[in-house]
């Protein structure tokens, strides 16, 4: 069969056909009269194999070497490959990140291209003053990727430098808050936490909503930075959870502040004291922690609080009655 015939029923063409004779791929096995190359059936096999190798993305070196070789090993070539295909795969994805984050920011021109570009660079160095000196630069002229500010929110272990990004996420609007929803559903502990504490620094009303749905969340942590921050947004829902942080001596100090807080509102106040009391009375709460609800209900208005210090200033524990005896006179005072 002449080249012009290989080439057609190959798919590969005559010069390529040329240049695998070259490197000593595949040569016809005889000549015509007129001295044309003639290939072989056992030639057109060697063709479709080279082109077989090839489309596995091995060099035409290695392709050679895969068909020469009696002591080539595949699975070694194999394991190499997909080496090699994970990389580009990666090195493609990442490019492919950066080019759906610079098209989301909508520059209005090359100019804006570059800033947005020279903005991911900063963001991925290894300098924590770079990277917390891009989270801070103004946000004025160029959108902000948002999508890569939450990344790098939830990737942050410095505590300036996540600070920074977490108030540029809290000037981004409302955009980072479901990205921001996705990294509370993480399998890191680590991550949830940063999602949580991002999502209290962002003062919408999509941010409330996700905080007030983590109150239900599996992670205590989570539940724990939503409730103190919803408590500080007046949201009366996380009053169970912050009680139950006065009960277990977790930011204790904390969950007693936002409680009194929430206890401006009369109706709030009263819920407040009655979720108290009742935990003064549940049978598994230790000395320790009925001291520190004692101590809670200083700060929380009305009748109901009042009459519970009332019956403490009775109490068995001496402590406890010590304290309600002091918060009651305080209060006669005013």
């Amino acid at each position: 069969m002449l080249i012009g015939e290989v080439a057609r029923r190959s798919g590969v063409s005559a010069r390529m056909l040329r240049h695998y004779e070259s490197l000593g791929l595949v040569r016809p096995t005889g000549r015509t009269d007129a001295g044309y190359r003639a290939y072989s059936g056992e030639d057109i096999r060697r063709i479709f194999h080279i082109e077989s190798l090839r489309s596995l993305g091995l060099s035409l070196r290695e392709v050679g070497r895969a068909l020469d070789d009696p002591g080539f090993r595949p699975s070694e070539l194999v394991d190499d490959l997909v080496h090699r295909t994970r990389e580009r795969i990666a090195s493609e994805t990442e490019l492919l990140t950066r080019l759906r984050r610079i098209g989301a920011a909508e520059p209005a021109g090359w100019e804006d291209v570059l800033q947005i570009v020279g903005l991911l660079h900063a963001l991925g160095s290894k300098s924590a003053g770079t990277r917390q000196r891009a989270a801070l630069s103004s946000v004025e002229e160029v959108p902000w990727p948002v999508e890569a500010l939450v990344e790098a929110a939830l990737s942050e272990t410095d505590p300036n430098v996540a600070g920074a990004l977490r108030w540029a996420l809290a000037q981004s609007g409302e955009g980072g808050s479901a990205l921001l929803a996705e990294g509370l559903g993480s399998p890191v502990a680590e991550v949830r936490k940063r999602a949580v504490q991002s999502l209290a620094e962002m003062p919408n009303g999509e941010a409330t909503a996700l905080l007030k749905d983590a109150l239900a969340h599996d992670d205590i942590v989570v539940r724990r930075y939503a409730a103190l921050e919803l408590g500080a947004r007046g949201v009366a829902d996380a009053v169970p959870t912050l009680v139950d942080m006065v009960v277990e001596e977790a930011n204790d100090v904390d969950a007693a502040d936002a409680l009194s807080a929430l206890a401006s509102d009369p109706a709030s106040a009263d819920r407040i004291a009655t979720r108290l009391v009742d935990r003064l009375a549940h049978g598994t709460v230790g000395p320790s922690a009925r001291r520190r609800l004692t101590q809670a209900l200083a700060d929380i208005p009305g009748p109901t609080a009042s009459r519970a210090l009332a019956d403490l200033a009775q109490d068995e524990d001496r402590v406890v009655a010590l304290t309600a005896t002091y918060i009651l006179g305080i209060r006669d005072a005013r």
